[in-house]
């Protein structure tokens, strides 16, 4: 697999990481516990997914295989990051929504 297929599969995954991620917030909005959870399993799955591919980057750079840095790749970390974020922050919110569910 060359340097943009792994990119476009870490853009692709962390992406749909992502938006799974916001997609259990609104479920905690709406008190729908189980399946806000649900899709963090979801997110966390996708998430594997991308890291697998960052990973295998990293081990045949350390073999000594030259990795191309590119502005797509540079991108496509910036989407992996930025998921990491949101998941961690969506299990977060989903806590304080579940306080604020109890309380009412």
């Amino acid at each position: 697999m060359n340097i943009e297929e792994v990119s476009f599969q870490i853009i692709l995954n962390g992406g749909n990481a992502r938006s799974l991620a916001m997609e259990a917030i609104e479920l905690a909005k709406k008190g729908q516990f189980d399946a806000a959870e649900q899709k963090i399993e979801e997110a966390n799955e996708a998430m594997s997914i991308a890291h697998r591919y960052q990973t295998d980057l990293v081990q045949g750079e350390a073999r000594g295989e030259k990795v191309e840095i590119r502005i797509l790749l540079i991108h496509a970390q910036d989407h992996l990051m930025n998921a990491m974020t949101v998941i961690d922050l969506a299990k977060e919110i989903i806590q304080v929504y579940k306080k604020v569910n109890e309380v009412q």
